[in-house]
């Protein structure tokens, strides 16, 4: 028999949560819809959401520091595109299941922990190296930091422990 190791117990998993609440109430559809639905940001109307002001917290991060967000190239918002449809869903189940401590988020959290670590790497080697290199590079890659370390720690937390919210009764 096992039981559920409380939340207060388990105090790394308000990081993730706060990872995952960030995603979700910012990241996911606030930043990245933006680049769902303006395609151009040279020229564009605002759409209904996000809200104009949003929009131009998100275009002045993209002309003042990331030359990549701004260009918009396919991969880029395949990249998107995986994050509206994939890591949104995830990260709702993700905030429910580490607050209750269900241990069925543990195969999905390694595969999303791989997908989101190999697209974060695919894009900082473009800030770095690519056609639309950052030129604030140590603004941008700690600005993306969180996003190629907390897959990492997540991996390596569900990979190690068969159970990571549960112990023996």
């Amino acid at each position: 028999m096992r039981e559920t190791i409380p939340l207060k117990d388990r105090k790394i998993d308000y990081l993730y949560l706060a990872f995952f609440f960030l995603n979700i109430l910012y990241i996911t559809y606030i930043v990245d819809l933006e680049q769902i639905v303006i395609k151009d940001p040279d020229h564009f109307s605002y759409p209904l959401w996000p809200l104009p002001f949003l929009v131009d917290m998100v275009h002045w991060w993209g002309s003042h520091f990331d030359p990549l967000q701004w260009a918009r190239p396919t991969w880029w918002k395949a990249t998107i595109w995986l994050d509206a449809l994939f890591f949104g869903p995830y990260y709702l189940f993700a905030i429910y299941a580490f607050i209750k401590g269900k241990e069925w988020i543990r195969i999905p959290t390694i595969i999303f922990g791989s997908i989101l670590f190999t697209n974060v790497t695919i894009i900082m080697s473009e800030e770095i190296w690519g056609p639309h290199a950052t030129p604030q590079l140590l603004i941008v890659t700690l600005a993306n930091a969180p996003w190629f370390f907390v897959p990492i720690f997540l991996i390596w937390k569900m990979w190690k422990q068969e159970h990571p919210f549960t112990r023996n009764a």
